[in-house]
């Protein structure tokens, strides 16, 4: 996963691995939970969940029976469940975990209970549950699941990592990524610094404890409480590598795992986040071909893609010199930094290009920087009250424990740059230097590059888009031949995952694999 603001979404990762009609990038409402619950002694089936290695002083976790009770929409329950702070250290207290579900529509030949996670790391599964999961995965199989989340630790409703205020989060994501001089440097370096110290003094209690695998732990206990002998899930982006990371430590207990938008978990940082740069360049150049094929209607020209990408990077330009207005009430104006995650954000999914020419068209054409704006606060999940979700929090927190930091210098970026700006001559570099963003962190990383190979799970499917921006197609092939029962699917398009996004192949195969439990074949390809 990556650790510059740019997330696997993973983080729209996070975002959005499912689309509803009309795929605009701003996410949908997330419905308030309302959830209230206790843990308590497990009856007789809940107890058989419990695996013969779980330590005693965990037994009490994989025992707790969930309080369900009615919240958000008709038909959603929610509950609270308990897990160890630390888990080295049951002792040293609890958490309580927000968790979800919406139960199978039909009565007879259930399979259990299917959990999805949307990515990120630091996106909602509860939110993305209710928003569309629950009502938007195929009917077949809601009617055979009952539809599971939970808010990964330190994420949206499950004590959630918090740095940052709403105006210091403005002036955060407003900090120039493309340093120009020894002051500007300066400047990031200190944002960054601002931003460490504050999720340091907000956070102290959670930080150290929001890991992937402390969170593939948790789910191991969920699967329990909700009495599956084997684990069935759904992950998109980064919750490839939660499922992975899940897979890893409990291959036995693995059921039917679909890993959609796959990352690979044997990369370090600096490596991940080169990888991503050029798959954001490779969306780019196919969001370029189609915008200059429509001629004049095209507000980067009407040349090839090399100019078109040519023309983008001095608009980058003209805007780190001379912001744009954008009527925004709080007197943001559209800087360097902001309207590059705007036209990253659209990245995402083809389904807003659209939206990106005419945001592009209103920037470049009448110097009015609304639309892109628009673009980068749906990214950052930035509300019209000036309110951020704790998304980006809980995307660091977690990025920087799981891998050491891909840079620790301004040294060693400067001279990473012109690699990464082989990587994409538009992005590069700025996600080099967004790369710097660990270098201040006050939790030592706890996780390593490292491969997963799970051996005697059962068959897990690894979903890969050829023109992935976010997780390069070659991460989903690595997880795939690494992972000992992996079956890697590959989709012929283009966005973020491939999922619920309108591939009639895709979609059959994976409904196929959850319903019957039947893979793909070996090298199956889908357009």
């Amino acid at each position: 996963m990556d650790t510059s603001r740019h997330r696997s979404r993973r983080t729209l990762g996070h975002r959005l691995t499912f689309r509803t009609c009309g795929t605009l990038l701003v996410t949908a409402g997330l419905l308030a939970s309302g959830c209230s619950s206790s843990g308590s002694t497990a009856d007789a089936s809940l107890v058989a969940a419990l695996p013969e290695s779980t330590p005693t002083e965990l037994a009490p976790y994989y025992n707790q029976r969930l309080s369900w009770r009615a919240c958000g929409v008709e038909g959603f329950e929610c509950a609270s469940m308990k897990a160890p702070l630390d888990y080295a250290k049951p002792a040293k207290g609890d958490i309580k975990l927000a968790v979800a579900r919406k139960q199978a529509t039909k009565k007879s030949g259930k399979l259990g209970s299917l959990l999805v996670n949307p990515g990120g790391p630091g996106g909602s599964a509860v939110g993305y549950l209710q928003s569309y999961a629950a009502l938007g995965y195929p009917e077949k199989v809601r009617a055979r699941y009952d539809m599971v989340a939970v808010d990964p630790r330190g994420v949206a409703r499950s004590e959630p990592v918090t740095c940052l205020d709403g105006k210091e989060m403005d002036a955060y994501t407003q900090t120039d990524v493309t340093p120009d001089d020894r002051r500007e440097t300066v400047a990031l370096r200190a944002s960054y610094q601002r931003f460490a110290d504050g999720c340091e003094k907000n956070s102290k209690k959670i930080l150290p404890h929001v890991s992937t695998v402390e969170a593939a732990r948790d789910m191991d206990v969920l699967r329990a409480a909700l009495g599956d002998a084997k684990l069935s899930y759904v992950g998109a982006s980064y919750g490839t590598f939660l499922g992975a990371t899940y897979a890893g430590l409990y291959p036995k207990r693995v059921g039917r795992l679909v890993l959609d938008g796959a990352m690979d978990p044997s990369l370090s940082a600096r490596r991940m986040n080169r990888d991503q740069t050029a798959g954001f360049e490779t969306a780019f150049q196919s969001f370029a071909k189609d915008c200059v094929g429509r001629g004049a209607e095209c507000p980067i020209g009407t040349g090839g893609t090399r100019d078109a990408g040519k023309r983008l990077k001095s608009f980058f330009e003209a805007v780190d010199r001379e912001p744009l207005r954008t009527g925004d009430a709080s007197g943001r104006r559209l800087s360097e930094a902001l309207a590059t995650t705007g036209v990253i954000a659209a990245m995402y999914d083809e389904g807003a290009w659209p939206q990106l020419r005419d945001a592009l068209t209103s920037a470049i054409r009448n110097k009015d920087g609304s639309g892109l704006l628009a673009l980068s606060d749906s990214y950052y999940e930035r509300d019209s009250s000036g309110e951020y979700a704790n998304l980006m929090s809980a995307n660091a927190a977690v990025n920087c424990l799981d891998l050491p930091p891909a840079f620790t210098t301004q040294e060693q970026v400067r001279k990473a740059v012109p690699d990464f700006e082989k990587a994409s001559p538009v992005f590069g570099e700025g996600l080099a230097w967004s790369s710097l963003n660990c270098a201040h962190w006050p939790v030592k990383a706890t996780g390593k590059p490292h491969r997963i190979e799970a051996k005697g799970a059962a068959p897990i499917v690894v979903v890969g888009t050829v023109r992935d921006p976010a997780t390069p197609y070659r991460w989903a092939k690595a997880l795939a031949s690494q992972l000992s029962s992996g079956r890697l699917l590959t989709y012929e398009g283009d966005g973020h995952t491939a999922y619920g996004r309108g591939s009639r192949c895709v979609d059959s195969t994976i409904n196929t694999y959850l319903l019957k439990g039947t893979p793909p074949a070996e090298g199956k390809r889908c357009s």
